[in-house]
């Protein structure tokens, strides 16, 4: 089978290799099924040939979409820019890809959405998931429940739903959980790599990164524990049998 190429974003490594590796565990894959790229840390291969990959996968991290220019920093904008010139091949070709938490910031911005700080923005935790019609007729969503517990933490959501995308999962504190572009081209505001181990260690990392209050580091984690959060590696490895 051809590799997945997964893009990440995340400059501190224990993060970046926890993210990897849940990618691998939780997706099905072996190491040799996946080409791996820091975005932070080196640029894109200039002979780099989609068509090689199964699919591209996107994880999340600190930056956002729609901070201001000067607000970002060097390797925020050389990521930004890495994944957006990817994006007009995807789109045009119907590229399977799977865009987490910055993800989907990325895929809305390209398509001409909104993408910004002022409303549906999440606190870090657990949030109720709920499949919209769209959605109970995916195939990358079949036979998920109706509704089901994801772990959540973005400054930045989309404002309105991008033209030509199918509307698939939406919560309470933000209606576009997960959308579809095309057949093959779906996004995540939530985390569907992530275990409550995974996010306690993310919330352990991030803890002094504007999230939330540094002194609710030990609540949010305990909350965290409290959730019954399983369905959303279903989702991810679902995307990864769908294309592999």
């Amino acid at each position: 089978m051809k590799p997945f190429l997964i893009l990440q974003l995340r400059p501190e490594t224990e993060a970046s290799d926890d993210e990897f590796a849940a990618f691998l565990a939780k997706g099905g894959l072996a190491i040799e099924q996946a080409r791996r790229i820091r975005l932070e840390r080196q640029p894109l291969p200039r002979n780099l040939n989609l068509a090689d990959y199964a699919g591209v996968i996107v994880g999340g991290g600190p930056g956002c979409v729609s901070d201001l220019e000067d607000e970002k920093s060097d390797a925020d904008k050389r990521i930004e820019k890495a994944i957006l010139s990817l994006m007009p091949a995807i789109v045009e070709s119907d590229i399977p890809y799977l865009g987490c938490c910055y993800g989907i910031g990325i895929l809305a911005h390209f398509l001409g959405s909104t993408v910004n700080k002022e409303r549906y923005g999440e606190s870090v935790g657990a949030v109720e998931c709920h499949l919209t019609n769209e959605g109970r007729n995916d195939r990358i969503l079949a036979n998920v429940a109706d509704k089901f517990m994801a772990f959540v933490g973005h400054k930045e959501a989309l404002q309105e739903l991008p033209s030509g995308c199918q509307h698939l999962l939406s919560s309470g504190p933000c209606p576009y959980q997960m959308i579809r572009y095309k057949n093959n081209i779906y996004a995540t505001q939530f985390h569907p790599e992530a275990d409550v181990e995974v996010f306690e260690a993310r919330i352990r990392l991030y803890r002094n990164s504007g999230y939330f209050p540094p002194e609710q580091a030990e609540e949010i984690t305990r909350f965290c524990h409290e959730q019954d959060v399983h369905v959303p590696v279903d989702i991810l490895k679902n995307f990864i049998d769908a294309f592999r």
